[in-house]
């Protein structure tokens, strides 16, 4: 069994810091009431350990002080009294708030943790489809590029990893000769698309690259001012009115679940 010292340390605190002023009091000198003193040691014992701390150390502090005032008289006056019952007040009601406060920090915490693992098992599981997902927020910068975006447009991980803004993702398809377009009409190509997703347009609209894939492009506004793009390959779909002879050709270009076929193509190429 583990020791919890954060359990103990304000008790042990409380209770050396009431020894020591009774102590002195009575065999060296007079010493004021440690009451501020008591009060910062519930808080600190609070915020170690919540409740199960604090309230023993405010109990011993209260206790501490009765005993401090009691040793140079026994008979309590109504200052004395009502000092006590100030610190008792105070020192229980630090016990509380401070231990409040650290609970819900604690059940904050835990809740964030839990969240942080199921994206993490979200952004897995998008990493496993064919279907390029791309998370945009506010100021259209990307939070989260699954693979197979990464691998339709050969989007090296350092840039994807830096949170490149949308434009930046569409110069860089265009760079690299990524779309089927005459290279003309490539800067007003991106200024529509730039538009239709500022404007959080869902109209779908297909993609063809240059290497035979056809994507059809989807944009959903999110919450927050957020998109979320999609690019599902329907390579198959778009050719079905091509010539029979070249339907294993096409086929080939459908992206498996390891993207393998349009990688060995790339590699070819």
């Amino acid at each position: 069994m583990q020791f919890d010292w954060r359990s103990i340390y304000g008790p042990v605190l409380a209770a050396a810091t009431a020894l020591t002023a009774i102590s002195i009091d009575r065999y060296l000198i007079g010493v004021p009431n440690p009451a501020p003193l008591y009060v910062c040691i519930v808080a600190l014992a609070g915020s170690l350990s919540g409740l199960r701390s604090a309230m023993p150390s405010a109990a011993i502090a209260i206790i501490g002080s009765a005993l401090l005032v009691f040793s140079r008289d026994a008979d309590f006056d109504g200052a004395e009294l009502l000092r006590l019952a100030m610190l008792s007040v105070t020192a229980c009601g630090t016990a509380a708030i401070t231990g409040l406060l650290r609970q819900q920090l604690l059940d904050t915490f835990a809740q964030e943790r839990m969240e942080h693992v199921t994206a993490q098992r979200l952004a897995a599981a998008l990493d496993q489809i064919d279907i390029g997902i791309v998370l945009l927020d506010a100021d259209t910068r990307a939070g989260f590029i699954n693979r197979a975006f990464r691998f339709y447009f050969s989007l090296p991980d350092a840039k994807a990893n830096s949170k490149p803004p949308f434009i930046a993702l569409m110069y860089h398809g265009r760079d690299t000769g990524a779309f089927e377009l005459p290279e003309e009409q490539l800067n007003a190509y991106i200024a529509r698309r730039m538009e239709m997703m500022r404007a959080g347009d869902s109209t779908p609209i297909i993609i063809r690259l240059k290497d035979g894939t056809a994507l059809r492009f989807s944009c959903t506004a999110l919450a927050g001012g957020g998109r979320m793009l999609s690019y599902t390959p329907v390579t198959d779909l778009i050719r079905h009115t091509d010539d029979p002879a070249d339907g294993e050709y096409h086929r080939s270009l459908r992206v498996s679940d390891e993207f393998g076929l349009v990688r060995q193509l790339r590699a070819a190429e």
